[in-house]
Order: C-alpha cells, then sequence, then structure tokens
C-alpha cells in the first residue's frame, strides 16, 4: 500500500529529482522539468509549483542556499536538496517502482458503462480510437527509436513502458472490434434488441439492482 507523503503531488517528486544533482532556482526547475518531458511522465498543475517547493522547504526536503537579483529580474530564491530530501526521493522512487497501485483510465471509465450506446455505435467509436491509437503508437515507436541511437536506455525506459500499454491497449480494442464486426460478441444480440425495442432483458434489470459483479 502506497505510503502517505508529508507533500505528495508529483510535482514534489518531480522537484526533488530535477535538483537531485544541482541547487536551481524554481523557474530553472521548471525549465530542466521541461526540457525533460516529466509533466508528460506524471500529472501535475505547473501552477503549483512555487507552493509545492514551499512544501518542501518546509517539511526539511529542501533548503535555501541563496537569494540572488539578476540585473532587472526580480530576487530568485536557489533551493538545493536536504539529506532528509535525498532519502524522501528515493524511498518514492522505490515504493513507484514495487508497489503496484490501481489507477483509473478515462477509457475503463468509459468501457463500463458502454451499454447506454447501442453496439453498431459503439463499433464507430472504437474504431476511431483504434485509428488514433495506431497513429500515436507509429509515432512514438519512431521517436524512440531516434531517441535510443543519441539517449542512454536508462533514461528512456518510462517511454518504452508507455508505448508497451499504448501497443497493449490497441491490439485488445482490435481484438474487441474483431468481435463486435464479426457477432461473435457474447450477448451482442440482446445489446441490440435492448437499444431498438426498449426492452430490458431480465439479466440486465438485476444486474442493474445489485451493482456490476467486477466492481
Amino acid at each position: 500500500m502506497a505510503k502517505r507523503r508529508k507533500v505528495g503531488n508529483m510535482l514534489a517528486l518531480a522537484v526533488l529529482s530535477a535538483v537531485y544533482a544541482k541547487p536551481m532556482h524554481p523557474y530553472e526547475m521548471a525549465s530542466v522539468l521541461r526540457e525533460r518531458g516529466k509533466d508528460q511522465d506524471m500529472r501535475f498543475k505547473w501552477g503549483s509549483l512555487y507552493t509545492v517547493v514551499r512544501n518542501l522547504e518546509k517539511h526539511g526536503f529542501l533548503a535555501v542556499v541563496e537569494s540572488i537579483r539578476d540585473g532587472a529580474h526580480p530576487e530568485r530564491t536557489i533551493y538545493r536538496i536536504t539529506d532528509a530530501g535525498r532519502e524522501e526521493l528515493v524511498d518514492w522512487v522505490r515504493e513507484l517502482i514495487a508497489v503496484p497501485e490501481r489507477e483509473q483510465p478515462r477509457f475503463e471509465a468509459g468501457l463500463s458503462v458502454w451499454g447506454v450506446i447501442p453496439p453498431d455505435e459503439v463499433t464507430g467509436l472504437l474504431q476511431q480510437r483504434l485509428a488514433l491509437l495506431e497513429k500515436e503508437v507509429a509515432g512514438q515507436r519512431e521517436a524512440l527509436a531516434g531517441c535510443s541511437r543519441e539517449i542512454p536506455r536508462l533514461f528512456l525506459v518510462e517511454s518504452e513502458y508507455d508505448l508497451a500499454i499504448r501497443e497493449a491497449e490497441m491490439n485488445w480494442t482490435r481484438s474487441l472490434l474483431d468481435e463486435l464486426t464479426t457477432g461473435s460478441f457474447p450477448d451482442l444480440a440482446m445489446w441490440r434488441t435492448w437499444h431498438e425495442t426498449g426492452w430490458i432483458p431480465p439479466e440486465i434489470e438485476e444486474l442493474t439492482e445489485r451493482g456490476a459483479v467486477t466492481d
């Protein structure tokens, strides 16, 4: 089970990883994180950066090195990671890698209630999704191949993982579409009749009353 962190925002993890190598002011942190594409790897809001930095300092994970003024620019406070911050970062990374945590993708949410849409329309929507996935996966493969010639694999494994997840989703969606288009999907006739006549089969009514069996 995931630990309750003093500063649990994923942006805090990103900030600690940025200052791990050298002290930085928040503006530089943001530039480094954008350059590394961390906003693609983690869910966070850039607008909370300064609040996260202050909270990390409050809890002893960051410490102020100095405040500098560069010409007409406003004063900038430079932060370094503390020993406690290093321990927090390492412990957090260990947990993220070792402890599985269930996440709720938007696609799964849609699939959980897809019965409200007629099967023929669902088929069209899945075909649209599959086309986008195929284009996205092809682009990711090309980008990863290009990066692998210049960047050590140590810094590309998260991209490999994301590509593997997308490929799995693409293949599963293609398989589901095949069932719908060939008519081999179980309960397809019942699903279609439900929308064509408005008659709710007893088995669906029962499931509606007691909730989905897999929840």
